[in-house]
């Protein structure tokens, strides 16, 4: 499981710096003004349902059922399955393209209620909004295609492919001349996700499977599929609704306020998607071979270890963004049309959810567990007081913070959404080992302590002689780079001190592959 989140992170981490070099590219030609807040309402669309059903509801659902097929049927029925699936996902998809490229005024009232029809950023995201909705069509497939291949321990390729989106974006930016100049960003989202399903079609072949589509859908397995689809969008989707209602809410709010929280909930999820995305990705076909297999006692062992690995490295991560979090918006952002007052902006957005980064982690780990088990009404029935707890203390804390606010309650709401999970799982499964991971979690937050000392003395002694808002760019770069180093190097010593377990266990990994 170790190994293959070790592959899917590097790729994502190759992903993450090309999408920090495509948002870099955004900041400088459009910086937080009209033209980059209708790209990210435009763009939040296709990218929420993205999420929803194509990374989110399809691969939670597909994952464990395909798994079955495959075990108990043999390549060729999975495959069938596979078709099956192909053909339904298919028509489906052409009618939510269709549907909303004809509405694309009534989801934008939607979702960005204060864009006044007939204003610039109005018009702007109607126009980016239908020509990025079709993404979703090639997305989705692009998605069941990775299903099948990381069933099959084949993780290289789907982690590889987000790294084209990035490319197409950037390109299309600075090398298309278009009017207005933000619909280059539009085709560059189009481009990138035909090339995100392209890629992944060799690899198929040569593992003997396909996703061309089959119309014949009295497939039994095709049948559990949509039953637990819709429940998993919901469920899996939790955090990217909060994320969708920051949005709408923020639309009331002065202008830049939706780049804001944009440009903010990228830096989280860089940790997030280099390791709590790939473990969660790692993770879901483990433990729906173990749950198959009745092997109750692995599986509690697997999510255990998951879990604990995923403090072990999004708890440091968690306090190096709120320490860092304005040399990082700075560095990153600071150039062209992104101005000082965007980056204090965005780095108080940042501490809103840099807050919640430990619990946006570890319900990337819980949730596995139960679409393993086939239930996902529980994570369902959680999400929606979740959602009701999230609007409640967004609107209440909106007045008082603005968009740091709305940051601020979905740290809060993904906090409370992991206490419960937990709680339910625990009574579930009978035990998680929660004694284990509570211990774990002690010293992983004392080593953070450690580490946060060290980098805090290490600023207010690099304050007195360098102006991040005003220092050169290449220095500036250098010293933050220092500080993430130093901050790595000191937690690293603590957790050595401390004899941190996961720690340890890494370190075996890593000493047993490079004896193979």
């Amino acid at each position: 499981m170790v190994k293959a989140a070790s592959v899917v992170g590097a790729a994502t981490f190759l992903s993450r710096i090309c999408g920090f070099i495509r948002d870099i590219i955004i900041a400088y030609l459009f910086g937080a003004g009209p033209a980059a807040d209708a790209f990210f309402v435009a763009f939040r669309v296709p990218n929420l349902l993205r999420r929803l059903f194509a990374e989110g509801a399809l691969t939670i659902a597909f994952i464990p059922i395909f798994t079955e097929s495959l075990l108990r049927e043999g390549r060729e029925k999975a495959c069938e399955l596979a078709r099956s699936v192909s053909g339904a996902l298919s028509l489906v998809l052409l009618l939510i393209c269709a549907l909303g490229m004809i509405f694309t005024g009534a989801v934008l009232a939607v979702i960005a209620p204060g864009f006044i029809p007939g204003s610039s950023v109005y018009e702007l995201s109607l126009l980016l909004a239908r020509v990025c909705f079709p993404f979703i069509f090639f997305i989705s497939l692009a998605a069941l295609s990775s299903g099948i291949l990381n069933t099959q321990e084949h993780f290289i390729s789907p982690a590889i492919s987000p790294v084209l989106l990035n490319l197409s974006l950037i390109c299309c930016a600075l090398g298309l001349d278009l009017d207005p100049p933000v619909l280059s960003l539009g085709v560059g989202v189009l481009l990138g996700g035909g090339a995100q399903l392209l890629i992944q079609i060799p690899f198929l072949k040569a593992r003997g499977m396909s996703i061309l589509p089959r119309f014949k859908f009295k497939n039994p397995y095709l049948k559990q599929i949509i039953t637990l689809m819709l429940p998993a969008a919901f469920g899996a989707a939790v955090y990217q609704i909060t994320v969708v209602l920051n949005t709408v809410l923020a639309s009331f709010l002065p202008g830049g306020s939706v780049s804001y929280l944009y440009y903010a909930d990228r830096m989280v999820e860089f940790p997030l998607g280099i390791f709590a995305v790939a473990l969660a990705t790692a993770v879901l076909p483990s433990l729906s071979r173990q749950a198959v297999s009745h092997q109750k006692e692995e599986f509690i062992a697997t999510l255990n270890y998951a879990l604990r690995l995923t403090m072990f490295i999004c708890l440091p991560a968690m306090a190096g963004l709120l320490l860092l979090a304005e040399p990082l918006i700075a560095v990153l952002f600071a150039r062209g049309e992104f101005d000082w007052p965007a980056v204090e902006a965005t780095t108080r957005a940042l501490w809103g959810y840099g807050a919640g980064l430990w619990a946006f982690a570890a319900l990337r780990a819980i949730l596995p567990a139960f679409y393993a088990l086939k239930d996902t009404k529980t994570p369902v029935k959680v999400g929606a007081v979740i959602l009701l707890l999230n609007l409640g203390v967004g609107l209440g804390l909106m007045h008082v913070w603005q968009h740091v606010g709305l940051a601020l309650a979905t740290s809060i709401s993904s906090s409370a959404n992991l206490i419960i999970l937990l709680w339910i799982l625990n009574r579930k499964l009978g035990s998680l080992g929660l004694a284990k991971i509570l211990r774990s979690l002690f010293f992983i937050t004392v080593a953070c302590l450690f580490m946060a000392l060290g980098v805090r003395t290490g600023l207010e002694i690099l304050g007195q002689y360098h102006d991040w808002q005003n220092g050169g760019r290449m220095i500036s770069a250098c010293w933050l780079g220092l500080l993430i180093v130093t901050g790595a190097g000191l937690y690293l010593i603590a957790a050595r001190l401390f004899k941190i377990d996961e720690l340890r266990e890494l370190g075996r990994m890593l000493k047993h592959r490079s004896g193979e």
